[in-house]
């Protein structure tokens, strides 16, 4: 009978499971969470409004100009996200007899508990990587695709990565990029880039590597956030065949750390209420019945303002 752990005494004393550490996941401060009801209206405010500035000057028997100030109310509902794991009361009382006589320490309650809450996480960064590298998230006169030499990886072509992301952060409206956002293979090649090191180290070999801190002094950002966690691409029950959750773009963005109303950001989270976790009964499940492990939450990611963004694609081949 297939069971979620293993019974020999000789392989259960070590357990090894494969997952993204914690830190490999950036979505939350990608896309910071606030709190929100289940149906949230956030404001809009028309650009040119921002930065009219017409004559003020009044005539002897005039009057001022007058303008109305607009703002389009849009509506965002949360999503639910979550997962459930059966488990038979006869895996669990299998594996509690196993622990009494100290042939296991596998608990599967809770190594179901554990895996469902990864695999939330998990697939919360899929979502953020997915919005943070669509184009269609940034103004069209906010994107630059590289090709060629230029891209990053060309250390002895045309490739330009100070100018291309000097320009960039210089490039959106109102508030600077206080936030460089990346996956690992971007980060691999562009921190050996012979232009960064020779800034950051003075010499002109340019052999060597920059840190993320240098990089971020260099640029004059908060942040720089690197992108490092896989993802199982292959269907359910084929060969794993995993890939990077973050591609070879790289993304300039405004992000306020605490969002809320009127506060500028390029995104947010809304998230209602907490994550929830629990156990449901299910009499129905094998001959002695079961329960359900639930993990989940509700969440609901935004894109509020693209003019505060600026996406590099094909950063590398």
């Amino acid at each position: 009978m297939k069971r979620p752990f293993v019974t020999d005494a000789t392989l259960t004393a070590i357990a090894i499971g494969y997952r993204n550490q914690a830190q490999t996941l950036i979505a939350d401060r990608v896309l910071p969470r606030m709190p929100v009801d289940e149906d949230f209206k956030w404001m809009f405010y028309p650009l040119e409004e921002g930065f009219n500035a017409p004559d003020a000057r009044i005539g002897r028997r005039g009057r001022p100009n007058q303008f109305e100030f607009t703002g389009q109310e849009r509506t965002s509902t949360i999503e639910d996200f979550g997962y459930d794991a059966p488990i038979p009361y006869s895996d669990v009382n299998r594996a509690r007899r196993l622990r009494e006589a100290k042939l296991s320490t596998i608990d599967p309650e809770k190594r179901a508990a554990e895996g469902l809450a990864d695999m939330l996480l998990l697939q919360r960064e899929v979502r953020v990587a997915g919005m943070v590298q669509n184009t269609a998230n940034y103004d069209a006169s906010r994107r630059l695709a590289l090709t060629g030499t230029a891209r990053f990886e060309n250390y002895g072509g045309t490739s330009d990565p100070i100018n291309v992301i000097k320009d960039g952060l210089d490039g959106t409206l109102v508030y600077r990029p206080n936030t460089v956002v990346m996956g690992q293979p971007v980060w691999s090649k562009l921190r050996s880039h012979p232009d960064l090191v020779n800034a950051v180290k003075g010499t002109e070999s340019g052999k060597g590597m920059i840190s993320r801190r240098e990089f971020e002094e260099l640029f004059e950002v908060q942040q720089l956030l690197v992108g490092e966690s896989f993802v199982n691409l292959a269907k359910p029950g084929q060969t794993a065949s995993l890939g990077r959750v973050w591609g070879k773009h790289i993304a300039l963005l405004y992000v306020d750390p605490a969002p809320a109303a009127e506060k500028l950001t390029w995104g947010f989270t809304g998230e209602y209420g907490t994550k929830v976790g629990g156990r449901i009964e299910d009499e129905d499940m094998g001959l002695d019945g079961g329960f359900r492990i639930r993990v989940g939450e509700k969440v609901k990611e935004v894109v509020c303002a693209p003019s505060v963004g600026y996406l590099i694609q094909d950063a590398v081949s």
